[in-house]
């Protein structure tokens, strides 16, 4: 039973949720549709993944102290998942946005020399995910959000 008084494992997955949610009513004050993919999607504003190792962090932070061991590990693993969103699945996000740009002119090509139907192949066919990353805007603001929520959460649940 003590899982379910894990307060910065609930807190961590709380910030997830949160994250995820929070992109929908942002996503529409920008473009004025409701996209609900965006609570399942990666990328985009604000990263639940640093909202998440934040919020880890902070709250182990407040239960064990700065100088514990499991603080170090979640600081450590958290700088990790920042970086890498920044870096690497930010890279990978530019790159399909290229490979998506190379596959529509390939299939424009074809169909401009070769007129046989292939509308339901070209409709079958998957993009490749472009919003992998994140932009440091927007993991620094998951980060913050991570903070502020286990900062609340520990206030009114300890």
């Amino acid at each position: 039973m003590e899982l379910f008084t894990n307060f910065p494992l609930w807190v961590a997955l709380f910030t997830i949720g949160f994250a995820q949610f929070v992109k929908v009513p942002l996503q529409y004050v920008a473009t004025k549709k409701f996209d609900w993919s965006l609570l399942t999607s990666t990328g985009g504003m604000p990263s639940s993944h640093s909202g998440a190792v934040t919020a880890l962090s902070t709250a182990i932070a407040l239960e064990e102290g700065l100088g514990s061991p499991l603080f170090a590990i979640s600081a450590v693993f958290g700088i990790i998942v920042m970086f890498d969103a920044t870096g690497i699945r930010r890279h990978a996000g530019e790159q399909a946005t290229v490979l998506n740009a190379l596959v529509t002119d390939f299939n424009k090509l074809v169909e401009e020399m070769k007129s046989w139907p292939q509308k339901a192949e070209q409709d079958k066919r998957k993009e490749l995910k472009e919003l992998l990353g994140h932009q440091p805007i927007e993991v620094f603001f998951g980060g913050l959000l991570g903070i502020f929520i286990a900062l609340t959460l520990h206030a009114v649940l300890h």
